[in-house]
């Protein structure tokens, strides 16, 4: 009975060993010989995808959307699912065969080049990037760092057991998006690859036809352009670069693929406007199949930033100044601005320093930003170059308020000292004897004129005396006190130009040429000599003399909303940055000066303004800029209304010829700003006689 008992035992040993090594063998077929070697040991599989959060709206100061975002669609690569299937190599070979037949663009970070010679581009990545290489490596069994990049495709090659017809260029391309699946693997923290975005529907029918295991459909947003306007100052966003991502790669917020303002306000406003991206835990199965999916971090979109451009007087600055420019190119060569090179305007709220309009000429369009950059770039005159802000320019007539201001409140003249024009300043003779321009177009003079008359014509003669009068160091003085040549407060990069004194001239040049002459202070007082200001310094400097000396640090800032628009998080505060105490007599002889450019019989923007329903102060300027066979720069600058000033204008134009020519310009920010139709007349040209 015992030995029967024995037998049994055994046989049942027998058997369950059998049964033993019949699963045994069918799990190693089921994983090993059936996966080709690809040996995940779950049935299912956890993944993270990065969803992107809506960046923030930019809005007008009037609410009207200037950046928004669209709907698009990502496809994000679920490197399990691809990994476990069947033929991954065939799959990723016609995944990147159908980019190129296509043209497609797509995402991937291998750091080797695509072409041959073979060589890394590590240096182009940031430091996280090259981080993840170094991991990649050690996952293939710890592969020599210094192993040359050709070696390493051989290497690759046979890694993945890539078919020997592939040339080396084609595996080059399978490579990329192997490299981007394994590091997945082997670098637990990244979502996802996602492969492409912004789908178009031709690339969305192009990529999904070929039926590539976990290739899924994301939703996400892009930006958009909601107007052709204020390219110059609105910016865009783009991949951050290896510099930024040392700047960010503390912030929680930010991934080293994440997508950041790179110029304008996108940029200035980069942390109000961006979001926190979401990470959505999904479990799949090994064909794709979902199983369960929940949110890690939700998606919270970026705040909305209200800028306090106007958008109405944007459009009417920026299409004013095409036409004027166009009609200027228009006429014979050699009358003056035919040669117009672009200009730049700029409108501040003088309540507040707000800038209301920032606009430089030519121009561009956002929405075509990228697919037309090199045809931007072959365009004569810049077009990317911001004029409002990055041009300095000679101000011309523009500056003699500055010296009026300079001689009344110093006590060297009042408002009602004569200064007898008498063509010819003669003084520094015969070396120096700079002229009128009256008297060097017509031969004549402006006679015996006081300073509200010497600003309404522009006479030259009479700032010759004035500043052969003052002191380099009051005249310095009085202008910075009015914001020329200073930081005017933009939160956009800007340049300081600089004021005509000794200091400038002694860093300009050297020897002799870097001592300051009385000539340098004469030709100084008419805004010449060096003195180069940005045409946002000009519209400060118009501002500064609207509020007869307080000047306001000039912002692009309005308010700052939640996403969902019902939460107040930031809203501007007017700011003082300096004021400069003018006399009654001071502030009567440049008002009156300015309103009569504007009004007067003899003002040089009357043909614009003398009928105008608006009064406003004005003052044109031609400035000298060293070519002498090109046309002279032009200059405007001007306040309104008159008697309670509420905006302020400046307006340049290179090689324009005569300021009063872009009167029309503010004519036609007014003209929408106070909502009156079409008014004009007609006036006599800067510094000649009636």
């Amino acid at each position: 009975m015992e030995r029967i008992t024995r037998l049994r035992a055994q046989i049942l040993v027998l058997i369950f060993t059998v049964v033993l090594l019949f699963f045994a063998f069918k799990l190693y077929d089921l994983q090993i010989i059936q996966t080709g070697g690809k040996t995940d040991n779950t049935s299912t599989f956890t993944t993270y995808t990065r969803v992107k959060a809506s960046r923030g709206n930019l809005m007008d100061t009037k609410g009207n959307l200037l950046v928004s975002n669209r709907a698009s669609y990502d496809l994000v690569l679920n490197h399990y699912v691809i990994i476990t299937a069947k033929g991954t190599n065939n799959y990723l070979y016609r995944l990147a065969q159908r980019c190129q037949e296509a043209g497609i663009q797509y995402e991937e970070h291998f750091p080797i080049s695509k072409e041959r010679p073979f060589v890394y581009t590590l240096d182009s990545y940031n430091s996280a990037w090259q981080k993840h290489f170094q991991s990649y490596l050690a996952y293939l069994g710890g592969l020599d760092s210094d192993v040359t990049a050709p070696v390493l495709i051989d290497t690759l090659r046979q890694r993945y057991e890539f078919p020997a017809e592939w040339t080396d260029e084609e595996a080059r391309l399978v490579l990329g998006l192997w490299y981007e699946l394994d590091l997945r693997r082997c670098v637990a923290s990244l979502p996802n690859y996602t492969f492409l975005t912004d789908v178009n529907d031709e690339q969305l029918s192009a990529i999904v036809e070929l039926n590539i295991p976990g290739m899924n459909v994301e939703a996400s947003t892009v930006r958009e352009y909601n107007t052709k306007y204020a390219a110059h100052i609105l910016g865009f966003v783009g991949k951050m670069n290896k510099e930024q991502w040392e700047n960010y790669k503390d912030n929680p917020d930010y991934t080293m693929d994440s997508e950041i303002g790179q110029d304008g306000f996108e940029a200035e406003y980069e942390e109000a406007l961006h979001g926190v991206d979401g990470l959505r835990e999904d479990t799949v199965t090994t064909d794709g199949t979902l199983v369960s999916s929940r949110w890690l971090v939700e998606p919270k979109a970026g705040a909305n930033v209200e800028v306090s451009i106007d958008i109405n007087l944007q459009r009417a600055a920026e299409d004013e100044m095409e036409r004027v420019f166009q009609q200027m190119r228009a006429q014979e060569e050699g009358e003056d601005g035919w040669d117009v090179a672009g200009g730049a305007v700029v409108a501040l709220n003088v309540k507040t320093g707000q800038v209301l309009v920032c606009a430089s000429n030519p121009t561009y369009d956002l929405n075509t930003y990228f697919e037309n950059y090199q045809q931007i770039l072959e365009q004569d005159y810049d077009p990317l170059f911001n004029r409002a802000l990055l041009g300095t320019y000679p101000p011309g007539s523009t500056y003699k308020m500055s010296m009026v201001i300079a001689g009344i409140n110093s006590g060297m003249i009042t408002s009602e000292t004569p200064i007898a024009d008498k063509g010819i300043f003669t003084k520094y003779g015969p070396t120096f004897m700079p002229k009128c321009l009256v008297y060097t177009n017509k031969g004549a003079v402006h006679g015996s004129i006081v300073a509200w008359e010497a600003l309404m014509v522009s006479c030259n003669y009479f700032f010759y005396e004035l500043g052969d009068r003052l002191s380099i160091e009051t005249i310095d003085r009085t202008a910075k006190a009015l914001g020329l040549g200073e930081p005017t407060g933009v939160e956009l990069r800007e340049y300081l130009g600089q004021r005509a004194n000794p200091q400038t001239k002694a860093e300009l040049y050297t020897g002799d040429n870097a001592k300051f002459y009385a000539a340098d202070r004469i030709t100084a007082s008419i805004g010449q000599s060096d003195n180069r200001f940005t045409p946002m310094q000009l519209a400060v400097y118009a501002s500064t003399l609207a509020n007869r000396g307080t000047r306001y640090k000039a912002t692009f800032l309005n308010r700052v909303v939640s996403d969902d628009y019902r939460q107040l998080l930031y809203s501007y505060e007017p700011s003082v940055v300096n004021h400069l105490e003018i006399l009654d007599d001071a502030y009567k002889a440049y008002s009156e000066g300015m309103y009569n450019v504007a009004h007067g019989p003899s003002g040089t923007a009357a043909k614009v303004f003398r009928n105008y329903p608006i009064k406003i102060a004005a003052k044109t300027g031609t400035a000298q800029h060293g070519i002498k066979t090109a046309s002279d720069n032009g200059a405007f600058v001007c306040y309104a209304p008159y008697e309670d000033p509420q905006i302020a204008i400046a307006i340049y134009g290179e090689r324009a010829g005569h300021g009063s020519d872009l009167a029309t310009i503010a004519k036609a920010i007014l003209d929408v700003y106070f909502e009156v139709g079409e008014i004009g007349d007609v006036t006599t040209a800067e510094n000649q006689l009636s």
